[in-house]
């Protein structure tokens, strides 16, 4: 998606297919930005192979679902759209048409049709607030494209064919938006810029600037890891009181703040080759096993996003549940 020659945003579109057969897996990360991203880790390709992902390439949307709602994932400071993988995935399979946006030159990589990378180009001493006003813009476009995909248009700055169907089964009238880390302060950032974004998430992420002094009546929710939350967050302290409509502040036990991410699965496999010792993976991931830290975050954040777009509520948000002892309500 180009809005015009100096801002120009990738975007990936999941969504749940009629069938897969015939289309390719697709890659976690495309192959030239998935070197560099390996590279910047003192890793290489030869030592480490990325993951596929449950998605395949231009599969057909299945329209029978109709209209399906629309969730937008931000993901955290110079991080790429790749990191909510784990989460992204589950929710089109659950019937979300998902977004997940990279931020060009706030990103670490970003790769391009032609094989053109854009790296990270942020200055030295950027401020936080003003990197989440461009993110909140960029989502504000992404909507608009998205307005155009419904009515039957092709917002691509080159064309590229989108899958078959996904003119049907966008519906705008049903948007949500969740993000990790600086990710999850844009969701607070861009719903006050942007009215049509129904409800959101943010999975804990820090809030800079004059956002969360200001009052939200849609539905918002936080979560957190374990060693972080509104009792130690003066910017969380700060939104709680803002939130006029429904709020629910949830900490995941056990885990810290890059369990919100695909690191939580992917860096404990790379421990040997990063000479990482099991103390220093538990001080960046807690003491959570990854795959229940990822089901966890799953379940919740449908929970949540089925409950606001879709008028399912769930037990879940009432309060603690002994299928998981490891969620406190922070009230």
């Amino acid at each position: 998606m180009s809005g015009n020659t100096a801002r120009e945003l990738m975007v990936t579109y999941w969504y749940p297919a009629s069938s897969t057969s015939g289309r390719a897996q697709a890659a976690w990360m495309p192959s030239v930005s998935g070197d560099h991203f390996l590279y910047s880790r003192g890793l290489s390709p030869r030592q480490v192979t990325l993951p596929q992902t449950a998605g395949h390439l231009l599969a057909p949307v299945d329209t029978k679902l109709g209209k399906l709602p629309v969730l937008l994932y931000s993901t955290g400071l110079h991080s790429d759209r790749a990191m909510g993988t784990a989460l992204v995935q589950d929710l089109a399979s659950r019937g979300y048409l998902v977004v997940s946006v990279d931020h060009t030159h706030d990103a670490n990589e970003v790769q391009f049709p032609g094989n053109r990378l854009e790296v990270n180009k942020m200055p030295a001493g950027a401020h936080s607030s003003d990197t989440l006003n461009v993110r909140a813009a960029d989502i504000r476009f992404v909507i608009n494209q998205l307005g155009t995909v419904a009515k039957g248009g092709n917002p691509d700055a080159d064309r590229a064919t989108l899958p078959s169907g996904l003119s049907k089964a966008v519906d705008t009238s049903r948007i949500g938006m969740f993000g990790w880390s600086l990710g999850g302060a844009a969701a607070d950032t861009a719903m006050q810029l942007d009215h049509r974004i129904a409800a959101g998430a943010n999975l804990d992420g820090q809030f800079f600037g004059s956002a969360p002094s200001k009052d939200l009546s849609r539905p918002f929710m936080l979560f957190s890891s374990g060693s972080h939350n509104r009792n130690n967050d003066s910017s969380w302290r700060k939104l709680w009181p803002h939130l006029k409509g429904y709020r629910v502040d949830i900490q995941l036990h056990g885990s810290k703040h890059q369990s919100f991410s695909d690191n939580e699965v992917m860096v404990p496999q790379e421990a040997g080759l990063l000479g990482l010792s099991r103390a220093q993976l538990q001080q960046r991931f807690g003491t959570i096993d990854p795959d229940r830290a990822i089901k966890i975050q799953r379940v919740y954040l449908a929970a949540f996003f089925d409950q606001q777009l879709r008028r399912k509520h769930s037990t879940l948000l009432d309060g603690p549940a002994k299928s998981y002892p490891e969620i406190s309500f922070v009230r």
